[in-house]
């Protein structure tokens, strides 16, 4: 059965750093592309970065750039968001997915798989 599996969301200080990870079983994520969304609450869905199957293209949502930092790792079927200097608007449940398609996207409707989503809150 296909699964992914988010952790390390928390609480922490606005300037603070996360690093979440996406664990996927059932198949093999160096097969996919992949992203990374949030929603706040009363907010929608919204692409925070994304990454194609060849690790060549990524792309990240402007409140992000320069902060976010994707990456994978396929011997361990792992993806994760690195996420510095951690600002109150960040707070939301994200979420990683996995498009069967080679090319990234910041588009949730291509995704084919998605985690549970994690908890990140960014408060004093």
């Amino acid at each position: 059965q296909e699964q992914l599996v988010e952790s390390g969301g928390g609480l922490v200080q606005p300037g603070g750093s996360l690093r979440l990870s996406c664990a996927a079983s059932g198949f093999r994520l160096d097969h996919y592309a992949i992203g990374w969304f949030r929603q706040a609450p009363g907010k929608e869905r919204e692409g925070v970065s994304c990454m194609s199957n060849n690790d060549g293209d990524t792309s990240y949502a402007d409140s992000v750039k320069g902060r976010f930092t994707i990456s994978r790792d396929n011997a361990k079927n792992t993806v994760y968001l690195q996420m510095n200097n951690l600002k109150a608007e960040d707070t939301a449940v994200y979420y990683c997915a996995a498009a069967w398609r080679p090319i990234a996207t910041m588009n949730w409707d291509e995704y084919n798989y998605w985690g549970q989503g994690t908890q990140v809150t960014v408060s004093s």
